[in-house]
């Protein structure tokens, strides 16, 4: 298998990965996806790398030589319009390199960034699992001063929260989550019945330390009412 095919079925990998992440609810397997996800990346990162080289070797047998080495572009910032979800990354000089450096590849849920050659490093970023599919067709880059801008063209105008559907999903699970019509102190109970259960044995002694003085100020109340 060559080096394009095997970035393929990297690529189509990290694909289903995200699939599944988005798709996973237990922390345990979210943890063990993501672990797997990076493995991917990391290996699929080395892949273009030594593709780079050898493209490079063969156009110019002295560049060998001087082969770049891949950094993760990790700080972005993103906005949006009603058509368009905008990323922005901030890369100096990006501005004079050749445009066919800065390859920007688009699906229906992900897009990655590929900036070749600048500063001596090729600069990548891969983002799975959009919060909304995009037209992959209509998607483009634009190289500003400083600045790689991804345009990922919305299929419908709705606004999005967030980026990616495993960011929403982590906020979500942040949320406590309450019944308007349930019973205060039925809830209260619950939460203590819960931290008692998972508690340690100090935890206990303190939990059931609090619940008998409190009965003992509540009966003493009720003595007090009966004079």
């Amino acid at each position: 298998m060559d080096l394009t095919e095997q970035i393929k079925q990297l690529e189509a990998d990290l694909q289903e990965l995200g699939s599944l992440l988005e798709k996973a609810e237990r922390k345990r397997v979210q943890d063990l996806l993501k672990q797997e996800q990076k493995k991917v990346e990391k290996e699929l990162a080395a892949k273009r790398q030594q593709k780079e080289q050898q493209a490079r070797k063969e156009a110019d047998p002295s560049a060998a030589t001087k082969a770049a080495y891949t950094v993760k572009i990790t700080s972005y910032a993103w906005d949006q319009s009603d058509k368009f979800v905008k990323i922005y990354l901030a890369l100096k000089d990006v501005h004079k390199i050749s445009a066919d450096n800065v390859e920007v590849k688009f699906t229906e849920r992900s897009f990655s960034v590929l900036v070749k050659d600048l500063d001596g490093k090729n600069h990548e970023m891969t983002v799975l699992n959009l919060l909304y599919p995009i037209n992959e067709q209509d998607s483009y880059k634009k190289i500003k001063t400083d600045m790689v801008l991804v345009m990922c063209k919305k299929q419908s105008t709705k606004k999005w929260d967030c980026l990616t559907a495993v960011e929403k999903q982590s906020k979500e699970k942040e949320k406590p989550s309450f019944d308007e019509n349930a019973d205060p102190g039925e809830g209260l109970m619950n939460v203590l019945k819960k931290i008692y259960a998972e508690g340690d044995d100090e935890m206990k002694r303190t939990i059931n330390k609090a619940w008998t003085e409190s009965q003992e100020k509540k009966l003493r109340g009720e003595e007090m009412m009966d004079y």
